[in-house]
């Protein structure tokens, strides 16, 4: 057990520096979960820190699984075999640039919750699935004889808000489930966010990427005696579509030379970043909307494919040193291969798989997509306008997030949140132009999105569209059909050609090596090999080739990917990443 006593931690009785490293299962295939687990010790850390993801453990309300690469009871036990520590961040709120920061998006189709406060809606949906949780992890816990050291209480809270109600409200759910282990919260080194996000009598850790030496000044005002903590020492950083590529940071060993000689207990953050594989990867939104990219690479001691960087080797040298022992010998690499090139031999449009892809809603106006019971994915409306109507605007009511408007059949206009002209200087809303008609014109807008909002004051984030409008007019009677895209195997081949499309390829490989799809040529889209969803690709980078795990290969294997904009013929996969 870990325990607070005369300002130190202590751990079975005796004093305990704490070298953690983040590694989160549901980022890696279970299959690599030994592999990360092993080179954390062998960097010198003792204790690995994972969030929970709610949004996947119970996809609708009630569903719950924890299965496959969400089994986090076979992650803790992996742990538990190296002799390595757990610290647990349940949330159930996590950022992690995830969507919805792990909020399950269902929770949205209530018009009226209030996220993250002491709504009691939102509180006993978080209850139920704590308990679920916890009703498997709590053996794993360390009042019960298991490796869980410590559980947070929320997540980075006083960056959000400040009701003490529902914190409270969260440790009384850890009381109910039998969560008797060391619990914490952890905040960004503000004063207004360590006021907002702590309670009395919790250890209170800090988040910070630098400048360690002065971090915990702000909690001088606290007046606790108690350890320090870095719960999140950010080594990198994540990266969104359309940014440059954030490189390592390179005062990661210096500060954490500064942390061992204080006695500063830290974690890394991350030490292994891992993938957004599918629709995971959330998106920030400050002045405007930033979806994140499909590796969450991070800058971190081991790649996203797990390999060794320049730091992980100084970090591990640093920590021995500093221990006064010898380094155990290293896991080895990862394996790659170069498969290469792959015709795309099959092609089919996604007007000819809508009946085989999605469920057909009938509905007076347009809502949002959580309101149909869809999570992720893309939606498309559809509407036929029947009358005499001149030359006039079309809009779009809080288009969320890429929408590609067809004209009897024809596009005439793509809508990106994330731009400057989003909307019509003259409307405020998303606005294309409609020739003058006689009769009826049939209307597509199919919306790509792209990750809800994992942080800050919009992550009330529901997509799609809320209503259409021809001039000032209010368009009724829609077809609303649901794309959750996941499972592709029903997609038929027919030899459609128009957008957006279908592309299957056949490709063997002789080995399990670990390899790299490159999109160069191609436009944006989502990329499956074997049913396993890879995630999204997108020309405009940084990241040019999604992370191909060598597990998911067998001997002979299939690729399908479904491009939105421009493709090509065939796809390279090859042993070279391309993250920038």
């Amino acid at each position: 057990m870990l325990e607070i006593k005369d300002g130190k931690l202590f751990k079975d009785g005796k004093e305990h520096h704490i070298r953690s490293g983040a590694v989160h299962y549901f980022r890696t295939l279970p299959e690599y979960w030994l592999d990360r687990l092993q080179k954390l010790k062998a960097a010198g850390l003792n204790t690995v820190e994972t969030y929970t993801c709610w949004n996947l453990h119970e996809p609708q309300k009630g569903k719950f699984d924890f299965e496959g690469r969400l089994d986090i009871c076979r992650f803790i036990e992996t742990a538990a075999s190296l002799g390595l520590d757990v610290i647990l961040r349940p949330g159930p709120y996590i950022c992690a640039e995830w969507d919805l920061g792990g909020l399950p998006a269902w929770l949205l189709k209530d018009g009226t919750i209030r996220l993250r406060c002491n709504d009691p809606v939102f509180v006993a949906h978080e209850r139920d699935y704590l308990k679920e949780l916890f009703a498997r992890v709590g053996k794993y816990l360390a009042c019960n004889g298991g490796n869980i050291v410590a559980v947070q209480i929320e997540n980075e809270y006083g960056s959000f808000a400040n009701d003490k109600d529902y914190l409270r409200a969260v440790e009384n759910i850890f009381d109910e489930c039998g969560v008797n282990v060391l619990r914490f919260t952890s905040d960004g080194p503000s004063g207004w966010m360590l006021s907002g996000g702590t309670l009395p009598g919790v250890w209170k850790t800090l988040n910070f990427g630098s400048g360690g030496s002065h971090a915990f000044g702000s909690l001088e005002r606290f007046r606790e005696k108690a350890p320090k903590m870095c719960m999140e020492f950010w080594c990198g950083w994540f990266d969104h579509w359309g940014f440059v590529h954030h490189r390592q940071n390179i005062k990661l060993v210096g500060e954490i030379s500064h942390m061992l000689a204080n006695d500063i207990n830290f974690n890394i953050y991350m030490f292994h970043g891992g993938t957004n594989f599918g629709f995971t990867a959330g998106a920030n939104h400050f002045k405007k909307y930033q979806p994140t990219v499909t590796s969450y690479d991070y800058g971190a001691l081991l790649t996203e494919w797990g390999d060794y960087t320049p730091n992980y080797h100084a970090v591990r040298k640093m920590i021995f040193d500093h221990l006064h022992e010898t380094p155990p010998p290293l896991p080895p690499r990862p394996t790659l291969q170069n498969i290469g090139t792959v015709q795309l031999t099959e092609r089919g449009s996604l007007w000819d798989n809508l009946g085989a892809l999605g469920i057909v809603h009938r509905s007076p106006m347009p809502e949002p997509m959580e309101h149909y019971g869809q999570n992720s994915g893309m939606i498309l409306y559809s509407v036929v306008v029947e009358g005499k109507y001149e030359r006039s605007f079309v809009t779009f009511d809080e288009l969320r997030d890429r929408g590609y408007l067809f004209v009897d059949g024809k596009h005439v206009k793509t809508f990106d949140y994330r731009k400057k002209d989003f909307v019509s200087r003259i409307y405020g809303k998303p606005t294309a132009i409609v020739e003058p008609f006689d009769g009826k014109k049939r209307f597509d807008l199919l919306v790509d999105v792209m990750g809800h909002v994992n942080y800050g004051e919009h992550i009330k984030d529901r997509k799609g569209i809320s209503g259409m409008r021809i001039i000032n007019q209010h368009v009724t009677g829609f077809e609303v059909t649901t794309l959750p895209l996941d499972d592709v195997s029903k997609v038929e081949y027919s030899g459609g050609d128009k957008y957006p499309v279908f592309l299957r390829g056949k490709f063997r490989a002789d080995s399990k090596g670990d390899c790299f799809v490159q999109m160069k040529g191609f436009g944006k889209g989502v990329v499956w090999v074997n049913g396993f969803n890879l995630g999204r690709y997108w020309s405009i980078g940084p990241q040019k080739a999604l992370y191909l795990p060598g597990s998911l290969l067998k001997g002979e294997n299939e690729i399908v990917i479904m491009e939105l904009e421009k493709a090509k013929g065939s796809v390279d996969i090859t042993d070279k990443p391309k993250l920038s």
